[in-house]
């Protein structure tokens, strides 16, 4: 009995089939969500290695518990500022770069 080869994707491809190709209005949403939770989940672990509580770092931030729920399962429910200040009171550093025309700015 002969045996049928399986074609293999990389998930580039898998991506660009089921998602949009990169640069499309679809993928650009979904890569901006994927990094967003990525940053809530930074955000909650950072916080558990403080030892601090969902409301004590509301507390310090000056926002309540909630928010904080919000933005450790998905950051893009806070603003900047907002996430600026979680990552400061975490004592933690963010970087971000900002990229025009191919070349980055630096944020002071």
């Amino acid at each position: 009995m002969a045996t049928k080869k399986i074609k293999s994707y990389s998930l580039a491809e898998m991506k660009d089939k089921y998602i949009g190709k990169v640069g499309t209005a679809d993928r650009d949403e979904y890569e901006y969500e994927l990094r967003m939770d990525v940053l809530g989940k930074m955000i909650k672990s950072a916080r558990q290695e403080r030892n601090l509580t969902q409301e004590q770092l509301g507390k310090l931030v000056g926002v309540q518990k909630a928010q904080i729920s919000k933005i450790e399962s998905s950051a893009n429910s806070a603003t900047i500022d907002t996430i600026l200040k979680v990552f400061k009171a975490l004592n933690a550093e963010i970087n971000f770069n900002v990229k025009l025309e191919n070349n980055f700015v630096k944020l002071a």
